[in-house]
């Protein structure tokens, strides 16, 4: 049975749990980073279809994210607040010790019924490392640390007994308890470079790239299928895409909202933001990583979002939607610019299309077989 037969794709939404919504534009956002906004988005959300919620890391003010709420505590509250949303709690190896980490997540899946997990961020922001005083490692180095990172939380979470002599962590005959209930949480981790997709294909369980074409997407992931043969990996790792929704009764009225959008970016910020991401991306040695080629209109949109064109009417997006579906997508991690607004919209309007699609797909699938 093929793949998209088995698994229906999964939606995801960006947590605002940093204030400047999600795209660098003085637009009208009406979006909150606060507690009480991003509890009921959570609900709506959870009510609306999106299994999962993705929450932010950030240390330091920068680029509209004046304001910034810490992301593991943060997402403990949202699962209090919902009983079947997963909520990924992204955190930075550097500022986290895998010790710390799991002990944190294992208590916390035992609050929340196991719905709890991570998405391990390798690092972008050299100036927000300089602010707290941690050391700024080479590009390769950061996914080297992050790979021992996973490796770690993950060994405590399922041996009795741990021990690890690595590179950056050590660990001796140390037993934790509880374990994590419900399963191990699950490992994203984000990236585009050379050196995020072999960290992916060795460990880690989901694999988050920004905003690309389908055919964009597909070439990551074909990469990402080669490396996991090569590596022996004995799981198949899964595909998520961010894309910024715009979706309206109408094309017109969709482009009207991106362009409003564009023409309100704020150039001074979105050219930091520009030099910061660039540098990130660039020092891959092969110069490939996440905004190594994005444009200015592009980083409007933190993650690329506007490159997966889910812009236009409920019918054109769930259409797009299943074109990345067909590239190797597993699921589609989603920003808006009114969040609890247009989570709901989506939900109402988009997903049953999408449904709808795959379910035709599936039809066509066992036609042919």
């Amino acid at each position: 049975m093929s793949q998209s037969k088995k698994e229906p794709l999964k939606f995801a939404y960006w947590v605002p749990n940093v204030s400047g919504g999600l795209v660098i534009s003085s637009v009208e956002q009406r979006t909150d980073w606060g507690i009480d906004y991003n509890r009921k988005l959570a609900q709506i959300a959870e009510q609306s279809g999106f299994e999962f919620a993705l929450s932010q890391i950030r240390f330091t003010a920068g680029y509209g994210a004046d304001n910034q709420h810490e992301s593991v505590s943060f997402s403990h509250a949202l699962l209090a607040a919902t009983e079947k949303l997963r909520v990924i709690a992204a955190v930075l190896p550097g500022p986290w010790n895998p010790a710390l980490l799991a002990k944190q997540i294992a208590t916390i899946s035992h609050l929340t019924n196991g719905r709890v997990d991570v998405n391990i961020v390798s690092g972008w922001f050299r100036g927000e490392f300089a602010a707290i005083g941690e050391p700024w490692l080479d590009h390769d180095e950061r996914y080297r640390r992050s790979e021992e990172f996973i490796r770690a939380i993950r060994g405590i979470w399922t041996e009795d007994v741990y021990n690890l002599r690595g590179d950056f962590y050590r660990f001796t005959d140390y037993s934790m308890k509880p374990k994590p209930i419900g399963g191990v949480p699950q490992v994203f981790q984000g990236g585009s470079s050379r050196a995020a997709r072999d960290m992916a294909a060795r460990v880690s369980d989901w694999y988050f790239t920004n905003g690309n074409t389908p055919e964009g997407l597909k070439a990551q992931v074909d990469d990402i299928r080669t490396k996991e043969k090569a590596f022996g990996k004995s799981w198949r790792t899964k595909i998520g895409i961010n894309a910024f929704g715009i979706v309206r009764s109408s094309e017109k009225e969709a482009q009207e909202v991106l362009k409003e959008i564009l023409d309100k970016a704020i150039p001074e910020a979105v050219k930091g933001f520009h030099h910061e991401v660039q540098n990130a991306g660039n020092s891959s040695p092969e110069r490939e990583g996440n905004w190594a080629k994005s444009t200015f209109q592009d980083l409007v949109q933190y993650n690329d979002g506007f490159r997966s064109n889910l812009i236009g009417t409920p019918e054109q997006v769930a259409e797009r939607i299943i074109g990345h579906k067909k590239a190797g997508a597993d699921l589609i991690l989603l920003g808006f610019l009114h969040f609890q607004e247009e989570v709901e919209y989506f939900g109402k309007h988009v997903l049953p299309i999408v449904r709808e699609l795959e379910a035709i797909e599936d039809q066509r699938l066992e036609a042919a077989e």
